[in-house]
């Protein structure tokens, strides 16, 4: 045993020795750390740079980028399958009407969209129809592929030559024919070719809407009483000027609201336009943050609130081709006149020069 040290000296520092290990046997031949920083590099590794870890903003984004991708691909699946399988189909006099079934999304295609104001059987409401074919309570064209993108709404009142039936209020003709007939009366009135048609269900059009979560809706003072309002078994609508959200029980019956007790001057055309201001909302809702992230439900729904020629492919290049091109302002077939049907009604009329200019400026947009 190694002796004890000495006791330190007064006042000065105590002694200490150094004691140094043996190499152990797992241990010889172990290079020192001196000779670790001296070992040169290996081959082909000179000056190459240790990778850092990847930072965590880059795998958030790329699972974002993944949960999106997967998101919008669900909802494209879920409205293929719901226009192929889910949507009711016109009947073949209809699609005997339409012209070459050209893809909206490659080629310039005109496509009527008809929407019905039938309404449902417990409705109070005088001279309502309850069953069968409808009148159409809004008639829209569109012109969309090809670089077209342009919109002519016809009001319901306008007099034409119904095929057949002689003068009448041109949403007439649904009522008296369906859709075959208002195609073909259509075709006439105008001297076009009509390529497609979408027959909106309006008993189905609330549930599209509650999908979206609602729309925001911006106009003017609104008091209606559909089918007679509350007290009758129907809708009373109450809404403040400005900008409203508005489910789907509210904008059908904004959109069917014919005599607003806030604007006694209104008339068909002003119904036109809000009817327009409602789809232009559901058009901001879908491509909002807020209706991004109910794509699924919407995309589910829509198909299954028309009737058209086209299927799941049909449907899917007109969307396409909508989404971009679709803020394109609606025109208004504009009246020249007004006329007295045999039957006493009145009605509006235009002149021949004035049709075929606002036709020309609709083809061409």
């Amino acid at each position: 045993m190694a002796a004890d040290p000495p006791p330190p000296e007064p006042g000065g520092r105590p002694p200490y020795r150094v004691y140094r290990t043996l190499p152990r046997w797992l241990s010889r031949g172990a290079p020192s750390f001196e000779q670790l920083r001296r070992r040169p590099a290996a081959p082909g590794t000179a000056g190459r740079k240790v990778r850092s870890p990847r930072p965590p903003w880059r795998r958030i984004l790329k699972w974002t980028a993944v949960a999106l991708v997967s998101w919008v691909a669900l909802s494209v699946v879920l409205f293929l399958f719901s226009a192929q399988f889910l949507q009711d189909k016109v009947d073949s006099k209809t699609k005997s009407e339409l012209a070459g079934p050209g893809l909206p999304i490659v080629s310039a295609s005109t496509v009527l969209i008809l929407g019905s104001d039938q309404r449902s059987s417990s409705t109070k409401e005088p001279g309502a129809s309850t069953s069968g074919p409808s009148r159409s309570d809004s008639i829209q064209l569109m012109r969309v592929g090809g670089g077209h993108s342009a919109k002519l709404s016809i009001p319901r009142d306008t007099i034409v030559n119904i095929p057949g039936y002689g003068l009448n209020k041109i949403n007439a003709a649904y009522a008296i024919g369906g859709s075959s007939l208002a195609v073909r009366t259509v075709k006439q009135f105008l001297g076009i070719e009509i390529n497609h048609v979408v027959l909106v269900d309006f008993a189905r059009f609330p549930k599209l809407i509650d999908a979206m979560g609602g729309v925001d809706y911006s106009g003017g003072c609104v008091v209606s009483r559909i089918n007679g309002g509350f007290r009758n078994g129907g809708f009373t609508l109450r809404l403040k000027a400005g900008t409203t959200h508005i489910d789907g029980k509210q904008a059908l019956a904004l959109a069917r609201t014919r005599h607003n007790l806030c604007n006694a001057r209104e008339d068909d055309l002003t119904r036109e336009r809000r009817q327009q201001k409602i789809v232009g909302a559901m058009r901001s809702r879908v491509l909002s943050p807020s209706g991004f992230v109910r794509w699924p439900m919407i995309a589910w729904r829509t198909p299954q609130t028309i009737r058209s020629d086209m299927g799941a492919l049909g449907l899917s290049g007109l969307f396409a081709t909508i989404a971009p091109s679709g803020s394109a302002q609606t025109r208004n077939l504009r009246p020249t006149g007004a006329a007295t049907l045999p039957d006493g009604g009145a009605g509006l009329t235009i002149t021949p020069q004035s049709k075929r200019r606002q036709v020309a400026r609709f083809l061409s947009g």
